[in-house]
């Protein structure tokens, strides 16, 4: 599979999925290009006290159901009673994709998928999430999510409007999911089995949509 370049900003490929017939390629462990200001610029080890934000997130795109019974369980994750593949999304402060995460079958939860993701972020980086990615850390990278609500407590006002502040901000990467989707193709679900095609549709999105942000100016960075 080819890997997808566009602009300044290079998609980490898509590794095939061992679900609709496709392999999975072990051992990824793929590098993040210099993009979109997140490279440190003050050496490898040392820490950047104000390091433009990046976050991720997960996607789903449904498939055809499987015709093998393993496939069928691992791609059926509950919703809607569709088969659905997972795929993470990194996005930089300019809401460019900046690293496509390998194809994992539908039922992998997204905090698995970032467990085993190689993030190479610089020292002092701020990295968003949702509370789909509770206890997800990364060395030297400062976490921000919202407060998760203990049980049989309530939060607090401070707490509820941090949550607001943080979810205001986390919600850009929702929209580069939707430009992602614009492409029916990646939306809708795709009836090809030849290996590849799904992995090259996601690609081909991912890619439309950092063209879509570099030439149109109605795009307000993640602040």
């Amino acid at each position: 599979m080819t890997r997808v370049t566009q602009g300044p900003a290079r998609l980490g490929r898509c590794a095939r999925s061992s679900c609709g017939g496709l392999a999975r390629t072990p051992g990824d462990r793929r590098r993040l290009p210099a993009a979109g200001g997140i490279t440190c610029g003050r050496g490898p080890n040392r820490p950047t006290p104000s390091a433009p934000p990046v976050c991720h997130d997960g996607t789903e795109r449904p498939i055809p159901r499987p015709q093998d019974t393993t496939a069928q369980n691992t791609c059926d994750r509950g919703k809607n009673k569709r088969h659905r593949l997972n795929n993470l999304l990194l996005v930089n402060r300019a809401l460019r994709l900046l690293f496509l995460r390998e194809t994992h079958p539908g039922r992998v939860h997204d905090k698995r998928i970032a467990d085993t993701t190689p993030y190479p972020l610089p020292v002092g980086s701020q990295l968003r999430q949702d509370l789909g990615f509770q206890a997800c850390t990364l060395d030297g990278v400062d976490i921000r999510q919202p407060t998760k609500k203990p049980r049989g407590h309530e939060l607090t006002r401070t707490q509820k409007a941090r949550n607001r502040k943080i979810s205001r901000r986390r919600v850009r990467i929702e929209h580069v999911n939707s430009s992602v989707q614009r492409c029916r193709m990646r939306k809708e679900t795709i009836r090809m089995w030849k290996a590849g095609i799904r992995d090259m549709v996601m690609e081909i999105g991912c890619a439309l949509h950092n063209f879509r942000v570099r030439l149109t100016l109605s795009w307000a960075p993640m602040v």
